[in-house]
């Protein structure tokens, strides 16, 4: 199942709408997020990702590409880079965030319940950077390239 769209958050909330046509189910790893990638073609790719409480992103970007993010159960925080510091939001099930080319954030299961989310990207994601903040400013940590970090 792959949605050509020009909005990615209305892929994500298409696939949301049909999780008997995932091809996994979710899975939640006690050791870190899981995660499946759902459908890839030369435009997008969709990513199914699954959380525990406690577990989180590190501060990154998307190497370029632009995308959308969909809670579909449970509540996310990201944060993002405002001013020197980071700037939580919580999404609770239902909830998407659309993020361009330069986007940097990270992504959290602060609550006490399991949470799944949706991603997708244009183009599909090839490398991303994570990044540490230190005293306000970015600094580049890792560069990590498609087919060899995930």
């Amino acid at each position: 199942m792959i949605f050509l769209a020009a909005d990615p958050l209305t892929v994500a909330r298409r696939y949301a709408a049909d999780p008997a046509g995932w091809p996994v189910a979710p899975r939640f790893d006690p050791a870190g997020r899981w995660y499946a990638r759902l459908a890839a073609d030369p435009g997008h790719e969709v990513w199914l990702l699954t959380w525990l409480p406690g577990q989180q992103t590190d501060l990154h970007d998307h190497g370029g590409s632009s995308g959308a993010f969909l809670v579909v159960s449970g509540a996310l925080t990201e944060q993002t880079v405002s001013g020197g510091r980071l700037r939580p939001a919580v999404l609770s099930a239902g909830a998407g965030r659309r993020f361009g080319a330069r986007h940097v954030h990270l992504v959290a299961n602060r609550g006490d319940q399991p949470a799944v989310s949706l991603h997708v990207y244009r183009p599909a994601l090839r490398r991303m950077t994570r990044y540490r903040l230190d005293g306000g400013r970015l600094l580049v940590a890792e560069v990590a390239e498609a087919g060899v970090a995930w």
